[in-house]
């Protein structure tokens, strides 16, 4: 093998993963499955087809050309020239002679042909993802421009960014004896030069700490820089300089239990191993290309244009260097638009994987007991894992017995096991089904009518570009109002980019996540999100784009950090902006409380509210006679009563003026609308005026009479302005200040939002009772906190959805919202002090929270099947270039395998959660109520029966269901998006589809009014609709077909 087809071979190596062939994750995983077909195409069948594509080369027949130039130097040497111009001549055609033979050794073609195709492939691919690199010539590239005003963050625009989850940024495993080890990231470097920041960093041992062992488990602390090291060995010398580290000191006594991350298998320590996958996790794959074959096609036409045929050059080549340059074109295309084909295939797969609707891998509620039927008490009292949990939650154990009094109730104590007693004194305790059995769980929700109604809100664990997707049917234009705090991409909340690329891939992060997020607000719906000045200028663009520019509302400063925060520039940042746009015109701004100056301004007060006096004479823009000229006109006073009325007018048009047609008394005068020598104009026209006698008051100073009127404070509140400077906006003193009250000095979450600086932003998005907000970066959960406290101000019933990642879902954001809900601030105290509840006064309150499959859960339930590797020649070929992972992966879990929906209350598929990776059950019922936008008013307790079955005519058999456990059927009741009445039946099957379908027919003739709904769905082969009557038109659909083609409807 040549060095040029050894350089083709390992970037086509590196391209297929092969030099991650230790990783047992995601697409690793795959492409290590697929690693002998994938080898023998690169290794053995590629060389071949380009030394076929070039034989042709060896074929042309230049015996033509070299007799032609032996012809004129033949001619040279008769013609009558001197002896110096003909040597001269000669020369130069034996030369041209020598360079025709030489073309017809192929051997330095190819080896040309190889380079090329190591070349193009090697500009576009980059560490996993294939980055927009075009060069127009050396230096300068070349953008691929559509028309757009604005291009922004080309290099990434047409890829998706999916490296968003928490558990890339730290790692942790287990040793086989069960230590803990964690790979913890310290703050990465962030510089405010761009230029520095283009440097490539790499994952290396942080030395002032590189160790320590917290509650028996490992910390290895490690940062990512620029490195002294350079070349691709460098990372993998920092995992060495790691290794070695630790090795130097495993002897001390406190990592001695961690000796077996030392262990050596086929060459590699588990340290290193582990270290392996921790860099490749954090350093590949930040992007999946939207369509991958395509844009490596138009880019490799632009390469050969431009970089192997030269068609700047073309006129000066001669017909036989121009063949070779067409010849090696076709090779070079052909070849690699194989390999591109293949890479498609590949990314496609990928692309399929992260687009596809997410299953539901858990459902649950957080209620309070106001909300639970007193029949369950029994079982809640004796749960002792719900009683732990609320001694943790709201310290419950420190509630003690008190004997009552004339004015208060006798007090039940804190007890183990809890009493029935107890529980109904503590009506605001957020009972959680994660701690009660499924038939519980079902029971409950079974007994709360029109359920999606009655819900307050909505978490859901996910990446949030997966949950926008999942939300997608059932919300489409049903929110009132966003609110976003996305990654500000500072240092302290820095997104993990490619070298090079960071504002481009924080772009490409948000920007697909803003589209699909416009998508569920109403047509009044208005958006805030909130940035700092970093990435602003970028998120304007992007929501200018999103909104359009005569949508956006305005910017609004707040003043986030009244003490500031330094940076290298000198400059203290005190502020934030909230970013603020509509939908359409029909969104209808909110309005902000009245300040504590405006209604000490109106002090006054009558039926109609409060008010102040106000000159009736109007100043400010337009307020001059000339402006308004109609407005201009007389009242009359009477000098004694001070009463005034407004006299019989007529307009004159030529004048343009109003003249008298009463008369004056003594005892009146007339009092115009002028500003000593300048002509104003009155507030109001003469017809409004004339209905508001009551609301004017004439008073008399040394320069005359003035007219006053009645302003009243608006009940609406006032214009929101753009510059916000409450303290209690302050991040520091009211964010961090209201998680430490709620969870103490050990809150888990740096930097939440002021309550109150949501609150005001959610007043502006204008949301009202039943209305909905979204926060798809919900963090520490401040934006259902702010909700929750606005419905306790005005007894409103605003709702919310919260989308989390983090793992701090169930530690910080989950129990921030079951606190708020347990224990209000009241007028006199706060609801919590350093974690503990003060007043016990809550709310009625629910929310269901969900937990979604993660694209890494995805392609780690991803099994592959045998392939129909028999197949011969360009058959077989095409199958592996363009088929092979689709058609092998069918039937996985993760892809929907609809031949076990048989048995859809035991579907699993392979699940991540805690360090721990097993198979878990999947909620289909929840996952499919979403996948068709069912808005659920009543979800039944799955069911049981057996059942006596009796021949019927023309062979049909009739069933009578009877208690028994055989057959299982569940039911749910809702509305789809478009109106339609629709019930959901899932069943569990026999095998006996004869029995199953009998035993399907007489479930839903137990079903109320079963015929009322307009569409019906079910699980499985049925003949339901042989139950239908004349005149009946309501349709059966099969659950398996609707759902395969939702859960994939736009990823593929």
């Amino acid at each position: 093998m040549t060095d040029n087809q050894k350089k083709l071979m390992n970037i086509l190596r590196e391209m297929f993963q092969f030099d991650q062939a230790d990783l047992d994750f995601g697409i690793y995983r795959i492409m290590r499955m697929k690693r002998d077909e994938i080898n023998r195409f690169i290794e053995d069948e590629l060389p071949v087809q380009i030394s076929e594509g070039l034989s042709e080369l060896a074929g042309i027949n230049l015996a033509a050309e070299v007799a032609a130039i032996d012809k004129q130097i033949a001619d040279t040497k008769a013609a009558p020239l001197s002896d110096a111009i003909k040597t001269a001549a000669i020369a130069e055609l034996e030369e041209k002679k020598k360079s025709l033979a030489a073309r017809n050794d192929i051997t330095a073609v190819e080896a040309d042909v190889y380079n090329h195709l190591t070349n193009f492939f090697s500009r576009y691919y980059d560490d996993g993802d294939f980055i927009s690199q075009r060069r127009y010539k050396d230096g300068v590239y070349a953008i691929p421009y559509e028309g757009e005003e604005v291009k922004l963050h080309w290099a990434n625009a047409d890829q998706y960014y999916v490296k968003t989850s928490e558990y890339f940024k730290d790692y942790t495993f287990k040793t086989m004896y069960g230590e803990t080890v964690h790979f913890k990231l310290i703050e990465a470097e962030t510089e405010m030069d761009n230029n520095k920041a283009k440097e490539k960093r790499f994952f290396q041992l942080y030395t002032e700490k590189p160790f320590e062992v917290i509650d028996g488990e490992l910390f290895i602390y490690v940062e990512y820089k620029a490195s002294e090291y350079s070349g691709k060995t460098a990372q993998a010398r920092h995992i060495t300089d790691i290794v070695e580290a630790f090795a130097a000191v495993q002897t001390q006594p406190e990592y001695i239990p961690f000796a077996s991350i030392m262990t050596v298998t086929d060459n590699k320590t588990l340290l290193e191993r582990h270290l392996n996958r921790y860099t490749a996790r954090n350093t590949y794959d930040y992007f999946i290309h939207k369509d991958l074959g395509k844009f490596l096609r138009r880019e490799l036409d632009f390469y050969i244009k431009n970089e192997v045929i030269y068609l700047d050059d073309i006129d000066e080549q001669d017909e036989a260097k121009t063949k070779e340059y067409l010849t090696k074109a076709k090779v070079i295309r052909k070849i690699a638009r194989k390999i591109i084909t293949f890479l498609a295939q590949i990314e496609d797969f990928q692309k399929k994987l992260y687009l596809k609707k997410k299953f539901v891998v858990e459902t649950n509620y957080c209620i309070t007991l106001d909300r639970v039927p007193d029949s369950m008490y029994p079982e809640i009292a004796a749960n002792d894992a719900q009683r732990e949990e609320w001694v943790r939650l709201f310290a419950i154990d420190v509630i003690e017995a008190k004997d009552g009094d004339l004015v208060n109730a006798a007090t039940v104590g804190y007890s183990a096991p809890l009493t029935v007693e107890f529980l109904k004194q503590n009506p605001f305790l957020v009972l959680d089904t994660a701690f009660f059995s499924n038939e519980f769980k079902e029971r409950l929700v079974a007994s709360i009518d029109n359920l999606d109604e009655k819900l307050d809100g909505l978490l859901i664990h996910s990446e949030n570009f997966q949950a926008l997707e999942f939300l997608k049917v059932k919300y489409r234009g049903r929110i009132s109002g966003l609110y976003a705090d996305p990654p500000y991409n500072t240092n302290a909340t820095e997104i993990l980019y490619k070298n090079g690329y960071k504002d481009s891939s924080w772009i490409s992060m948000i920007v697909d996540r803003i589209k699909l997020a416009n998508n569920l607000l109403s047509a009044r719906g208005i958006a805030c999100y909130t940035i700092d000045d970093l990435e602003l200028k970028n998120l304007s663009f992007v929501l200018d784009e999103t909104y359009g520019k005569d949508n956006h509302l305005a910017n609004v400063l707040i003043r986030n950090n009244p003490s500031g925060r330094s940076t290298v520039k000198g400059f203290s940042i005190n502020h934030e902006y909230a970013l603020f746009y509509a939908v359409s015109d029909s969104a209808i701004l909110g309005r902000m409380p009245h300040s504590d100056e405006q209604i000490q301004r109106y002090s006054l007060s009558d039926d109609n509210g409060n008010f102040e006096w106000e000159n009736f004479r109007k100043n400010g823009t337009d307020s001059n006679r000339a402006d308004r000229p109609k407005q201009y006109y007389p009242i009359v006073i009477n000098k004694v009563t001070k009463k005034l009325r407004i006299p019989n007018l007529m307009w004159n048009e030529n004048t343009l003026s109003y003249d008298m047609i009463d008369t004056v008394s003594d005892d009146e005068t007339i009092v115009l609308p002028c500003n000593g020598s300048i002509e104003k104009v009155w507030k109001f026209g003469i017809e409004r005026t004339r209905t508001i006698p009551d609301e004017l008051l004439v008073k008399e100073t040394s320069s005359g009479y003035e007219i006053y009127r009645k302003k009243y404070l608006n009940d609406e509140g006032s214009l929101p302005r753009t510059w916000w400077d409450k303290a209690s906006y302050s991040a520091r003193d009211n964010g961090t200040r209201a998680l430490t009250d709620l969870f103490g000095s050990n809150r888990g979450f740096d930097f939440p939002k002021a309550p109150e600086a949501v609150e005001d932003c959610i007043r502006v998005l204008n949301i009202h009772n039943n209305d909905i907000v979204i926060d798809f970066f919900a963090g520490s959960g401040t934006t259902a906190h702010a909700v929750i406290n606005l419905n306790r101000e005005d007894c409103g019933s605003r709702k919310y959805i919260l989308v989390e990642m983090g793992e701090y879902f169930d530690t910080v954001t989950k129990p921030r919202i079951q606190k708020v809900i347990y224990s209000m601030d009241t007028d006199n105290q706060k609801g919590w002090k350093d974690g503990k509840p003060v007043s016990r006064k809550g709310s009625s309150h629910a929310f269901k929270y969900l937990r979604l499959e993660s694209y890494e859960d995805t392609l780690n339930s991803i099994v592959l099947n045998g392939g129909n590797y028999d197949l011969l020649g360009a058959a077989r070929e095409d199958y592996i270039l363009s088929y092979m992972l689709n058609t092998e992966s069918a039937g996985s879990a993760s892809l929907l395998n609809v031949e076990k929906l048989d048995k859809p209350f035991s579907y699993k598929m392979l699940i991540t959660r805690n360090l721990e990776s097993k198979e878990r059950n999947i909620d289909l019922v929840e996952t499919f109520n979403y996948l068709i936008g069912l808005t659920v008013t009543k979800s039944h307790a799955l069911v049981t029966y057996d059942a006596d079955f009796t021949p019927g005519v023309y062979g049909a058999v009739t069933a009578s269901l009877k208690s028994g456990n055989t057959y299982k059927f569940k039911t749910i009741e809702g509305t789809t998006p478009n109106g339609d009445k629709t019930l959901v039946i899932w069943r569990e099957m026999t095998g006996d589809i004869e029995k199953d379908n009998a035993a399907l027919d007489a479930y839903f003739l137990t079903i109320p009014n079963a015929r009322s709904f307009k569409r019906i769905y079910v699980n499985c082969d049925n003949n339901l609709l042989n139950l239908r009557n004349n005149g009946e038109n309501w349709q059966v659909v099969l659950i398996d077909e609707e759902m395969k083609k939702r859960m994939f409807e736009n990823a593929e």
